[in-house]
């Protein structure tokens, strides 16, 4: 599965970029994460909470940062296992452009998915997956423009 979108974040691209490396922005922006830790300087562990259908999951994984290129872009690649729910694994390549006093966030995203989620067929992954990586771009906007703290506040 393939997919592609941009976000237009009201901040300035340096700004984007070190949010992009903040374990802290990243837990706060990834849908149903439960921790996030940093295991090495382009490295971390996670767990993240999903529901995908009638399959509720939980994946611990690793996602390790690649191709980086300061402040421009970067390769993000994951892997996690879900139990009985099965496996996932992609990477995404995120691209930061100036506009103005803003930054155009593009991604193009590679997952592939295995197992009992897998037999749930295409149409309901590929749903699931366009709309936790929108929640996940709209939450990382959110927290770099502060509007998730104000929101919360």
């Amino acid at each position: 599965m393939d997919m592609n979108g941009e976000e237009r974040i009201e901040a300035p691209r340096d700004t984007v970029w070190e949010a992009l490396n903040d374990p802290d922005v990243l837990r706060q922006s990834i849908p149903g994460c439960q921790s996030l830790e940093k295991t090495d300087d382009n490295a971390f562990a996670a767990k993240v909470k999903v529901k995908i259908g009638p399959v509720n999951a939980t994946f611990n994984g690793n996602v390790t940062l690649q191709n980086i290129n300061p402040p421009e872009s970067y390769t993000i690649v994951g892997e996690g296992n879900g139990g009985i729910a099965g496996f996932a694994k992609g990477s995404a390549d995120v691209t930061l452009t100036p506009d103005g006093d803003h930054t155009l966030l593009s991604y193009a995203v590679k997952a592939q998915v295995g197992g009992k989620l897998a037999q749930m067929g295409s149409r309901l992954i590929d749903s699931t997956s366009k709309k936790l990586a929108g929640q996940f771009f709209s939450n990382f906007n959110d927290v770099v423009t502060g509007k998730k703290e104000a929101a919360a506040s």
